[in-house]
């Protein structure tokens, strides 16, 4: 049951309740938990035995066990004392992940329902543009593009953000297999923090691009549902949300000539340069001024300009522009 090896002696639980919770997933609370590897190395024990131990009130102790007792782990034995005796954790946890099964059973029927509720009322009477107004609202919908996405999310991505520059939903949706294709602004290559998040996603299995010029923010998910904000304006935040129509398929098509033109983001796996150098080289040819650069990356405008001599050294570019060609014929970027 214990990751580490054997339960734990009742005065290292006393010590120490921050011990990593293994039976979360089954119902069972962290601190209850703690109360049930006390009294399994007692093999019994009342709330007050316990006090010291776990360095907790009787009161709540008691309060612990009735829980534990409800989820069968522990017994209330016969007396007029509370006391408690620990039941054979092969039995007892079994038990309960037969239940928590049953459960959720019980969830996976109702879901199928609900979702034919869901599929009808997206039939019936809905408009192919609906148009959502306020940054919190256009948060929800692109949570939900992503979460209800099965295949494919693609997006165009440039600043302002209305709430954060981070996607806490996307790693998530590549685990479970979506995939992820974006192509980014240059402009948002210069928000501090936003080029980590970018790598961190492409490890994950993101593809990531970058295209100067790119105007518009979007977002669609398996070629289905659009989600556009209606202008950069933050202090009128409105956004579209298009579903199929001829519309939808523009957009479509937009994106796939932004895609084309776009300019990779992702490290080839025998990539020769160091880290430093090929964000270097990306944030360049993506077009960031050199103060630009120089922020994002931590250095100062002096060292970033020395790297770059040193890079033009490498690839045996004259400027810029040779080492992003050089760069780009030998598959750097």
């Amino acid at each position: 049951m214990d990751r580490a090896g054997p339960l734990l002696p009742v005065a290292q639980v006393g010590q120490d309740l921050r011990v990593t919770p293994e039976l979360t997933a089954a119902g069972v609370e962290p601190f209850d938990e703690a109360v049930y590897r006390a009294v399994l190395a007692r093999h019994t024990a009342s709330p007050a035995e316990l006090v010291d131990e776990l360095g907790h009130s009787a009161e709540r102790i008691a309060r612990s066990l009735a829980r534990l007792r409800e989820h069968g782990l522990v017994g209330r034995m016969a007396g007029t004392k509370r006391r408690y005796a620990a039941v054979d954790p092969e039995t007892a946890v079994e038990a309960l992940l037969r239940t928590r099964a049953a459960e959720l059973d019980r969830v996976r029927r109702a879901t199928a329902d609900l979702a034919a509720m869901f599929a009808a009322a997206q039939v019936s009477g809905t408009e192919e543009v609906e148009i959502t107004t306020g940054a919190e609202a256009l948060g929800r919908w692109f949570v939900r593009l992503q979460q209800e996405a099965r295949e494919e999310v693609i997006t165009l991505d440039r600043p302002p953000y209305a709430l954060t520059t981070s996607n806490p939903v996307e790693a998530t949706a590549l685990s479970r297999g979506v995939t992820y294709r974006a192509v980014y602004a240059p402009e948002a290559l210069e928000w501090p923090g936003v080029l980590g998040d970018i790598q961190e996603l492409v490890r994950h299995g993101e593809e990531a691009r970058v295209l100067p010029g790119l105007r518009i923010k979007l977002a669609i998910a398996d070629r289905r549902m659009a989600l556009m904000p209606l202008s950069l304006d933050l202090t009128d935040v409105r956004a579209a949300v298009i579903r199929p129509s001829t519309l939808l398929d523009a957009l479509i098509d937009y994106w796939e000539l932004c895609w084309s033109n776009a300019l990779p983001l992702n490290a080839p796996a025998d990539d020769p340069l160091s880290v430093e150098d090929r964000d270097l080289l990306t944030l360049l040819v993506s077009g960031l001024k050199d103060e630009a650069i120089a922020r994002q990356l931590g250095w100062s405008v002096r060292t970033m300009r020395r790297r770059i001599s040193k890079l033009h050294e490498e690839l045996g570019a004259a400027n810029r522009f040779q080492a992003g060609v050089i760069a780009s014929r030998r598959g750097l970027i």
